[in-house]
């Protein structure tokens, strides 16, 4: 599960977003099924995309197939809303097994528009009649260096959870405070809110608290380690160890990316992932500084499965995607539009260039939030990395599900 995945840049990019209108339209062209107001409404025949993919159709029966073991996992009747529609877990299962069997079959390009055409109900998030721009971000799993114990290289701590640190929801003690999760430290007589990263990094708050699970060599690696929410250890002894998100310290999560951009000067167009850890490798006396504007912190787990989604199924690379779950049918099978890098052989983008793909909605973040939001998991590697740190890109998301009259005409 992913914790912040507030990507630096966000604040800016979403300034960039609401400016760009995306290909379905607005206007004399709107889907008067969407009505005025905001949320997913199914979007008339006439108005769909042309449905293609630009990548391999194994990796996407993977990720079909994770969902449907989620599904699976849930009760029959467990419904999920789309616009004014509403399925079962169990008609999501068979919507999943339905398109999984159609792939299999290797079908071309035509093939697969016209299958969509003529057996899924699509669905888009409209506002006011007019499509809802979708913002594209990425995130990735990356590989630290590190060891198991403490050495003068190897000396920045990633901690698991706490012995102190409580979660609780918030309705169990005020009728009329919403069902959110929280997190505090018990004192022995009282709850308080958890340390800021400051006191854990700086001031050793956490010194017989919590254990190390190991111990690294960079404090911005494991700072963007946090955002990304799971990621690798390569040990000394040549072993690997993966890690994944176990719980944050409650506190929200702040943009270092604005803070450089409000108080060191930073252009706003040139925030990305490599442009921090740049300005940081730059000016090292500036880390602590600039880190601790952010006071979220992120405790992990070691675990033997790969990076794993709020679903609890593992993600596939390109296939995955984050979303805001209290407003998207978790698991669905999503249609997106947008762009990823081209790079050359010494792995600079030299080009942006469009792809549309087929994705699976089994993620989430604390940052993404909203209609028009959405995070792609791109797995690990060096593409991988610059794909997630420089994606801040408009594009189109369609959710699909079986048509019922599909079911009872067979």
């Amino acid at each position: 599960m992913r914790p912040d995945f507030y990507k630096f840049f966000i604040l800016t990019a979403l300034a960039v977003a609401a400016g760009l209108v995306i290909v379905i339209g607005c206007g004399k062209k709107e889907d008067t099924r969407a009505g005025r107001e905001a949320g997913l409404a199914r979007i008339a025949s006439e108005r769909l995309p042309y449905f293609s993919d630009d990548l391999d159709l194994e990796g996407l029966a993977q990720g079909i197939e994770a969902s449907i073991s989620y599904y699976q996992g849930l009760p029959e009747s467990r419904r999920f809303t789309l616009g004014s529609d509403q399925f079962s877990a169990g008609h999501m299962v068979r919507s999943l097994e339905h398109f999984l069997q159609f792939i299999q079959s290797r079908p071309d390009a035509a093939a697969l528009h016209a299958h969509i055409l003529e057996n899924y109900r699509v669905y888009a998030f409209f506002e006011n009649g007019c499509p809802v721009p979708v913002l594209f971000t990425g995130y990735f799993e990356p590989i630290l260096n590190g060891g198991l114990t403490k050495t003068s290289v190897n000396r920045f701590p990633v901690y698991q959870r706490p012995s102190d640190l409580v979660t609780f929801t918030l309705s169990d003690f005020c009728k009329k405070c919403p069902a959110t999760t929280a997190v505090g430290r018990y004192t022995g007589k009282t709850l308080v809110p958890y340390d800021t990263r400051e006191a854990i990094e700086h001031a050793g708050s956490l010194a017989g608290r919590a254990e190390p699970i190991a111990w690294v060599d960079d404090p911005v690696d494991l700072f963007f380690l946090q955002i990304q929410g799971s990621g690798r250890i390569r040990l000394e002894n040549g072993g690997m160890i993966n890690l994944h998100y176990e719980v944050s310290n409650g506190h929200p999560y702040r943009s270092i990316g604005k803070y450089l951009i409000d108080h060191k000067g930073m252009q706003k167009d040139a925030v990305s992932m490599q442009s921090i850890r740049a300005y940081l490798k730059a000016h090292p006396e500036e880390t602590n500084e600039v880190l601790s504007y952010n006071p979220r912190y992120v405790f992990f787990k070691v675990s033997d499965r790969e990076p794993t989604g709020c679903l609890g199924v593992e993600l596939t690379p390109g296939r995955s995607i984050a979303t805001d779950q209290s407003l998207c049918p978790a698991g669905g099978l999503v249609f997106i539009c947008t762009q990823k890098p081209v790079v050359d052989e010494s792995g600079k983008i030299i080009a942006w260039t469009p792809f549309c793909r087929f994705v699976l909605n089994q993620d989430t973040g604390a940052a993404i939030c909203g209609m028009g939001r959405a995070d792609i998991f791109w797995g690990n590697g060096e593409y991988a990395e610059l794909a997630a740190g420089q994606l801040k890109h408009p594009g189109e998301m369609y959710f699909l599900v079986l048509n019922p009259e599909v079911l009872q005409n067979r």
